[in-house]
């Protein structure tokens, strides 16, 4: 076979179709993750998002499935709600405050496709998980940070 300068063609060349890590690769494991629950108390969740430097974490029910997420953003409603209505937040939980807007991945997902992701929504981290909808873990923006640093050291 011949390409367009009529030169043969190495059918024995190399497949340079890159083959990027799965995102499970860089995830933090459901078992590492910070987790709430939904009765939290919301000031709790903020101090443990400050001590952690995290910025976000699902919240399980009592079977551990994924009811929700609360983030940094998702907590600036407490200085709204407390500032111009005067709302007392002692008593708020992370129910309270925590969104139902959140993307996961499946299990088969690479760190590429996780990029795009990232790329084209506006989300800061994903949970994956497996076929039967059970958390498996988090993958973030800074794990593909991680995973790009990596590129640079290693060919995948």
């Amino acid at each position: 076979m011949k390409n367009f300068q009529q030169k043969s063609l190495d059918n024995n060349a190399k497949d340079l179709q890159l083959k990027a890590p799965m995102a499970t690769e860089y995830m933090v494991p459901a078992a590492k993750l910070f987790t709430f629950r939904a009765d939290t108390p919301v000031m709790e969740a903020i101090n443990t998002l400050l001590e952690n430097r995290i910025t976000g974490a699902p919240v399980l029910n009592d079977k551990g499935e994924v009811i929700g997420l609360l983030d940094d953003k998702d907590c600036l409603n407490i200085l709204v709600g407390s500032a111009y209505y005067n709302h007392p937040m002692e008593r708020d939980t992370v129910a309270t405050y925590m969104s139902n807007v959140m993307k996961s991945i499946t299990l088969e997902c690479d760190i590429i496709k996780v990029a795009n992701i990232f790329m084209t929504t506006p989300y800061k981290r994903l949970l994956i998980m497996d076929e039967k909808g059970k958390l498996i873990g988090q993958i973030s923006r800074r794990d593909i940070l991680r995973a790009i640093r990596d590129m640079e050291t290693n060919t995948w």
